[in-house]
């Protein structure tokens, strides 16, 4: 199994309590831990209000910090998980990743999905459109990318977007372009475009989700006329990891701590939901044994996210000496 980093941005208000001034030094040192480490990549969200709740804590733009991160590592992809189309105009979009992917001397992975945060989308003047256009939306833009990355210009005439024989030069050094990650669970529309377009792609989780997601996206694939086993399953886990089931409650607590002074009670306890229960939570045994069953079902690649990273690596460090230890390090 091959294993990504989350490095903490703020929007799971993961930076709060440290000083503006100081977030970057705890970003990109990170980074540079996962660079010199077991993790195949490092990964960033891509969204401009907190959660559980919007405050005023701080969430680092996604892609500005991609062309960051791709100046201070050497060796580790970086991708999103995910792009929201809509939040930039696809030619300039495609422009702005094939830059970052020179930049980084071609490690630039590209997640992609249709966004759903709503009051972000409000907030910043993007409206909200129903899922069908916002679906429309990433399938057009989907095109887009592919064409400019794969040519260097990029038409098209379509119901949301109209390009004009835009320019994208440098092209990314990857041949064939950036890798597209498809995000999403819709079963209709976005596993169809996965079964498409996409190298890899990024659902639900957990054992049945990840069963279910897979067979339908297997049959788009034998419709589409794609090759579903050339398509690289992911799943985003949140990691809350122990020696006991004592510690794991106590880091639990420890977060819970940290969200209450910021969203509430209520919110913070919810917030819990996202890892009890979830199959990277629990003691380590339990995380080996939760992900090998995954990784039998075809899961194949985990994007992992750890509350604490900004304040405390020793969730991490424990992660990689007996979760990939025994899962499989970076090849």
């Amino acid at each position: 199994m091959r294993f990504g980093l989350f490095v903490p941005q703020g929007w799971r208000l993961d930076l709060a309590g440290i000083d503006p001034s100081a977030q970057w030094d705890v970003i990109h040192g990170l980074a540079r831990h996962a660079d010199a480490g077991p993790w195949e990549s490092v990964w960033v969200y891509d969204h401009f209000h907190t959660v559980p709740a919007p405050t005023d804590e701080a969430t680092h733009e996604a892609w500005t910090l991609m062309a960051a991160l791709a100046a201070v590592t050497r060796r580790v992809r970086l991708g999103q998980m995910c792009t929201c189309m809509a939040y930039r105009n696809p030619a300039y979009l495609a422009k702005v990743a094939a830059t970052v992917d020179v930049i980084s001397g071609g490690r630039v992975e590209m997640g992609i999905g249709a966004g759903w945060y709503e009051h972000e989308w409000r907030a910043y003047g993007y409206g909200f459109p129903p899922p069908r256009e916002r679906l429309g939306m990433l399938a057009e833009g989907v095109q887009i990318l592919t064409q400019a990355w794969q040519t260097g210009r990029a038409r098209m005439d379509g119901r949301y977007y109209q390009v004009d024989d835009a320019i994208v030069a440098p092209r990314p050094l990857q041949e064939g372009g950036i890798p597209l990650w498809i995000a999403g669970g819709g079963e209709k529309v976005t596993l169809k475009i996965a079964a498409r377009y996409a190298r890899y792609t990024n659902f639900d989780g957990t054992p049945e989700g990840f069963r279910r997601k897979s067979e339908i996206l297997a049959e788009h694939c034998k419709d589409v006329g794609t090759d579903f086993d050339a398509i690289v399953r992911s799943a985003n886990y949140n990691v809350l990891i122990g020696h006991t089931a004592a510690e794991v409650e106590e880091r639990l607590q420890r977060l819970k701590a940290r969200l209450t002074p910021l969203v509430g009670e209520r919110k913070a306890e919810g917030a819990l939901g996202a890892f009890r229960g979830m199959p990277a939570c629990g003691t380590v045994e339990q995380v080996v044994a939760n992900l090998r069953e995954l990784q039998r079902r075809g899961l194949a690649y985990a994007i992992c996210y750890f509350p604490d990273a900004a304040y405390d690596r020793s969730s991490i460090e424990l992660f990689e000496r007996e979760v990939i230890g025994a899962l499989g390090a970076r090849e």
